[in-house]
Parts: structure tokens; sequence; C-alpha cells
């Protein structure tokens, strides 16, 4: 009786849900706040029908709007892991595990290069006023060539009069 039981134990310990579950840590990933509230932002403007669960393609659309590209498979992976109902669907306190799990991850340096190539979107390797003034008006921000230029000043340390991609990640890491 008592190896059986033992057996018992061990298979479940090992279970393909408990091995699933363990690539996700349960303990609170340390993320900021304001990427919390994004998450959660992120959920509820993808679950369409409003029933705080998300399918496949809100997932993945999901994932994108966080700045994910994310395989087919990784999606139905995730949610085959965490899929409560047998329907397909991920639940909000799940998706924000992972994708706490999956911002905590991210290589600092890595998105601060992927930020420099969203202004850079003429791919020359510096960004300049003509890149700053669209991203001001894509964000709808009012601000005049004089302030830009004074932006570009600052902090282009070789005076070429653009920010280069060592400049940007400096200023970017710049703790004070």
């Amino acid at each position: 009786m008592f190896a059986n039981s033992r057996i018992k134990r061990r298979s479940r310990a090992s279970s393909p849900t408990a091995t699933r579950l363990a690539a996700y840590p349960a303990a609170r990933v340390e993320i900021s706040e304001e990427q919390r509230q994004d998450i959660k932002e992120a959920f509820e403007l993808f679950d369409s029908d409003k029933d705080h669960a998300i399918d496949y393609h809100e997932l993945r659309a999901a994932m994108r709007a966080l700045g994910f590209e994310a395989q087919k498979s990784e999606v139905l992976k995730i949610i085959r892991d965490f899929d409560k109902t047998g329907k397909g669907l991920l639940q909000m306190d799940d998706f924000i595990r992972v994708m706490s799990e999956k911002i905590a991850e991210r290589d600092p340096l890595d998105e601060i290069k992927r930020a420099f190539e969203l202004f850079d979107d003429d791919g020359t390797g510096k960004i300049s006023l003509r890149n700053l003034r669209r991203v001001a008006k894509e964000l709808n921000e009012n601000i005049d060539d004089q302030e830009l230029e004074a932006m570009i000043e600052e902090f282009d340390l070789d005076q070429d009069g653009e920010i280069n991609e060592q400049e940007f990640i400096a200023i970017m890491m710049d703790d004070s």
C-alpha cells in the first residue's frame, strides 16, 4: 500500500498540467505598476465579448499589442497550459501571469534598441528632426521645431545634429 501511494504522489507531481504550469512561476513577477496596467488594458481591449476570457485570436492580438510577436505554436501552448474551461480560453488572471513573466524576461537593451527603430523609420541609424517631428505628430503632441531641435541638441554628444543609437541608449538608460 505504501509503495502505491508513493507512485500516485509521484505521478501527480509530474503530471502534464503540473509540468506546464511550472513554466510560469506562481510568485508575483517584478514588473512596474504601469506595465501591469498595460497588460490589464490589453486584455480588456481584446476581450471583445467582455466575458473575462480571451480566445486564440484575441490572445495573439493582445500579445502583439504588448510587443510580442508570438508564433501560433506558442499561443496555442499558452491556451493549452491555462485553459480551465476546456473551451480554448485564457482567463484574465492567467493572462496577467503569463505576460508579466514575458515582460520580466525582456532584455532592457533590446527594448531600447527596438524603440530606437520606431523613431528611425527611415533606417538611417539616426534620429533626425524629421523623425522627431513625425513621432510628435503621431502622439498628437504639439511641439514646435525649436523645442525638438533643443531636445536633439541636449543629447547629441557627437554634435552631428542627430541622435545615433548609442546616444539614444544613453538617454534611455540615464537614471538621473
